[in-house]
């Protein structure tokens, strides 16, 4: 193993640490309260199975939530990671103190606009979300909730024209966004139901 490999990871590990520690008394919104640290090392794992290995993009997926959802300042992240994950985390934090219609429309409107690792991180923390509901729709969400999350999630994928699409900055993660959105299907007390209704 060589020394850049060996670092690599060390800074891996220690990004990790970093927001377990974060994360450590949130859960998610699922039945079985599952540790909401799952969410961004699984993000981190969306990306390298679509053959990502930029360090800085993992790191930042792993923290992706850190500021938006903890005590975590920018100004910390900088410190501990270095400016480049501070700002690819900064694209992808929404600011909490608008309200959620406007944080959602925000994210349709300033998606197609991000640099391509910030795009990189949306795309595996939307397609993280969207396989978790089909896992297990989140607890009090009705059906049409659900499919409106879908919905409200190709709209940001996909930007208003296919030249504004996030989706074209990697092929594996655009694939797997088509065919959810296409094909998908969740299970809801004992009914399916397509995840896009209105797929086009």
């Amino acid at each position: 193993m060589d020394s850049k490999t060996t670092f690599d990871i060390s800074t891996l590990i220690t990004t990790i640490d970093f927001a377990a520690k974060k994360h450590v008394k949130q859960r998610r919104k699922d039945s079985d309260a599952t540790p909401y640290i799952n969410h961004p090392i699984g993000v981190a794992k969306i990306l390298v199975d679509a053959g990502v290995t930029d360090v800085a993009t993992l790191q930042a997926a792993v923290l992706h939530d850190t500021v938006e959802d903890t005590n975590t300042t920018f100004e910390e992240l900088e410190e501990y990671f270095g400016k480049e994950v501070e700002e690819i985390v900064k694209e992808c934090t929404d600011d909490k103190t608008l309200p959620v219609m406007e944080r959602k429309r925000l994210q349709i409107e300033t998606t197609p606009h991000k640099s391509v690792k910030a795009k990189l991180v949306k795309l595996a923390d939307k397609l993280y979300n969207l396989k978790d509901i089909q896992r297990c729709v989140p607890v009090g969400w009705t059906v049409e909730y659900a499919q409106g999350y879908y919905t409200w999630a190709k709209k940001v994928t996909d930007g208003k024209h296919l030249v504004d699409s996030a989706k074209g900055v990697n092929d594996g993660l655009t694939s797997q966004l088509e065919e959810l959105y296409k094909s998908g299907t969740f299970e809801h007390r004992g009914m399916t139901y397509k995840c896009h209704p209105t797929y086009t």
